[in-house]
């Protein structure tokens, strides 16, 4: 059953969000493949990269599919370009979830009026998401990036620890302006390297890494992978010359993302702003009185796993681990039993916690009691 996290219970307390792919499972694939290992078990692009890390031409093929499907269409992202039903719906959740942050920052009166948004997505979505509710003019927030310039807009760590405040007229009162602080753990589309700095530029007009005739190469293969009823052992081979793979991998390891391959950056630039942000999180969760949240995220980081991990330690922190299916949940549940500070929220039996389910029974200033559907009474 569906369990919601009260927010008279939340709202005044040091609130950390922590989302993954599959927050934005209707508008990007996530790395979760369809294919299958000898035993059984579903392969995923960080389990497929480990396994062809001697094989060059294996692991060329798996990046370019997974750059392919998963970060050009990240990279050209355009909110207004969503036709499909699922991924306007996807948009929409978004906004609603961020409407109930801000709904929560509405309940404090402390000065310092603000949440931290954790993601391991490169897409722009909680951007965008929060640019469309300034839009519309139902909110007075401000969306902190991390980010500090003018015409050129740099990245620092110290930037997540500043936030705004108003005063009156004659300066004898001050409010602070609710604040959403989005932090990409595992990097964003929208970052570069500029010198020693990583500048951030919010723009859709990327270039595509591969030539039409190597993604006409790839399309066999990723429907490959795409099919459950393949095997790993199965998976063609496509051909690749020694220069095509060179040139392929000089461009991509300039990619300001994490490589699903131990989770590493190539660039030292980002690693070290990664690890900073690492030290971020942990530095949130040891606060007393502090909150943490996580959704469509499954923990296959294991920097982050292990970070969550010791800040359990902290007894005044409170983790609250929402499961897209009871299988999940039941594999959480195992990973951090011996904390007691975290509770594990799976969906009922038969029933998926997408995001639709998570914004309307789990995490919402009214949640709604989930009542199963009635059983068809000519099956009774």
């Amino acid at each position: 059953m569906f369990e919601p996290i009260e927010p008279l219970d939340t709202y005044n307390k040091n609130i950390n969000i922590l989302i993954g792919s599959g927050a934005s499972s209707d508008l990007f694939p996530t790395l979760s493949l369809a294919i299958k290992d000898v035993k059984g078990n579903r392969e995923t692009i960080e389990t497929l990269a480990t396994k062809f890390e001697n094989f060059p031409e294996q692991r060329t093929a798996l990046f370019m599919h997974y750059y392919n499907t998963c970060i050009f269409p990240a990279q050209t992202f355009n909110p207004s370009a969503v036709t499909s039903d699922e991924g306007k719906a996807n948009l929409e959740n978004y906004e609603i979830f961020l409407t109930t942050l801000l709904g929560l920052l509405d309940r404090r009166k402390d000065l310092n009026r603000k949440i931290n948004i954790f993601t391991t997505n490169y897409d722009g979505c909680l951007a965008h998401a929060a640019d469309s509710i300034l839009m519309k003019g139902s909110h007075d927030f401000v969306v902190n990036d991390g980010t500090s310039g003018f015409h050129r807009r740099h990245l620092h760590s110290k930037n997540f620890s500043t936030f705004q405040c108003q005063t009156g007229i004659f300066e004898r009162s001050n409010y602070g302006i609710p604040q959403l602080n989005i932090i990409h753990l595992h990097g964003s589309v929208y970052w570069s390297k500029n010198g020693e700095k990583i500048e951030v530029k919010y723009r859709n007009d990327f270039k595509h890494l591969l030539t039409k005739q190597t993604i006409s190469k790839l399309k066999e293969y990723s429907a490959f992978l795409d099919n459950k009823g393949n095997k790993t052992k199965d998976i063609p081979k496509v051909p690749f010359r020694s220069m095509q793979m060179d040139a392929f991998w000089r461009e991509y390891d300039q990619l300001p993302i994490v490589n699903p391959t131990k989770w590493k950056f190539h660039e030292t630039v980002f690693e070290e702003h990664y690890y900073q942000m690492l030290r971020l999180l942990s530095y949130e969760l040891e606060k007393p009185n502090s909150i943490l949240i996580t959704f469509g995220f499954s923990f296959a980081d294991e920097h982050i796993l292990r970070l969550v991990q010791r800040s359990l330690s902290n007894p005044y922190l409170q983790t609250f681990i929402c499961c897209y299916s009871d299988d999940s949940a039941t594999s959480m549940r195992e990973e951090f039993k011996l904390w007691k500070n975290i509770k594990v929220i799976g969906p009922p039996d038969g029933v998926k916690m997408d995001f639709t389910n998570f914004n309307r029974y789990v995490f919402s200033l009214k949640a709604e009691k989930y009542e199963p559907p009635a059983e068809d009474e000519d099956e009774l």
